[in-house]
């Protein structure tokens, strides 16, 4: 009758222990971290599918085991120009809850660094202000050999809800361009 509840401790000890542990990655020469749960799989960068309409920060869609997953450019989510393609960059593929369930979304990273362990204690809270991102999007600063590194809240930067409106302004936007356009 134990064995249950050892497996559950064991279970909780593994969940803990991830906890601290990040995937670090690079984009546009500044280094960030997301949590490992977060993570599904690192894939190369390859053929994407663009859809017509889409905000500049959805780079396109890819078949990902027969499933269709979004791709976002990250540096563009932030309010930058979308990633330069080099042989370093990668799609990291995420799993965030949305009212639907777990979807996957992919993400453009420059370059891929490494996993690491970032204690609780050496993760300080989001800046007020600072950061070129919106400060929601960060759940904190971890430090790491005295630099930080910024630890993404995955819940806000990949928000499906928020994703879906930003691509319904933009698809208003767009689509009251060519009226506007006929009035001046």
């Amino acid at each position: 009758m134990s064995l249950p509840v050892t497996r559950k401790a064991a279970d909780l000890t593994v969940a803990k222990a991830e906890e601290g542990q990040y995937l670090t990655f690079t984009l546009s020469g500044k280094m960030y971290a997301i949590g490992i749960l977060f993570i599904k799989e690192i894939l190369e960068f390859g053929q994407l599918t663009t859809v017509p309409m889409m905000p500049e920060f959805i780079r396109g869609v890819i078949n990902l085991r027969g499933a269709v997953v979004p791709v976002v450019d990250l540096s563009a989510r932030f309010g930058g120009k979308q990633s330069d393609v080099t042989k370093r960059t990668c799609i990291v593929i995420i799993e965030v809850l949305s009212d639907e369930g777990r979807q996957d979304i992919g993400v453009v990273v420059d370059t891929v660094s490494e996993v690491l362990e970032i204690p609780a204690s050496e993760i300080e809270p989001a800046p007020a202000f600072g950061a070129r991102i919106r400060t929601d999007f960060i759940r904190g600063m971890g430090k790491i050999n005295g630099k930080f590194v910024i630890i993404l809240n995955v819940d806000k930067v990949l928000s499906v809800d928020e994703l879906a409106v930003v691509g319904q302004a933009a698809n208003l936007e767009a689509a009251q361009l060519p009226e506007m356009e006929r009035h001046a």
